[in-house]
């Protein structure tokens, strides 16, 4: 009685418009979500896996239990052993490292020979 012919057709007409319309917050939704925390995510597992990869002796590290120590030897691609304290060696999980502190130097001179040469700069 009312409701004029021209009115009904346009709530037809629309129904998929407005589908697309209401689809559209969840799409917003997913990519803020990639965005701000699946991306980062991803990056800082890549990076993990770069650093525990290229773990080597004489490397200080520190656990996901808090342990610190230095590697005395690379065990296979899954474990390490470092050393925590003076004769106290661990095997760890490499997964398990959450953080390089110090880079390991490459072999040091014997005593000896150091001490030969910080005499003859003299």
């Amino acid at each position: 009685m009312f409701i004029t012919p021209a009115y009904a057709q346009a709530a037809g007409g629309g129904d998929t418009n407005s589908m697309l319309m209401s689809l559209l917050p969840f799409a917003l939704i997913f990519v803020i979500m990639y965005f701000l925390i699946l991306r980062p995510q991803q990056k800082k597992v890549k990076d993990h896996a770069e650093l525990v990869k290229n773990i080597r002796r004489g490397d200080t590290v520190v656990t996901s239990g808090g342990l610190v120590g230095k590697v005395t030897k690379v065990v296979d691609d899954d474990q390490i052993e470092f050393e925590i304290s003076d004769g106290v060696r661990v095997r760890q999980m490499r997964s398990m490292i959450s953080g390089v502190r110090a880079k390991g130097e490459p072999a040091k001179e014997s005593a000896k020979e150091s001490a030969k040469d910080d005499t003859a700069a003299k």
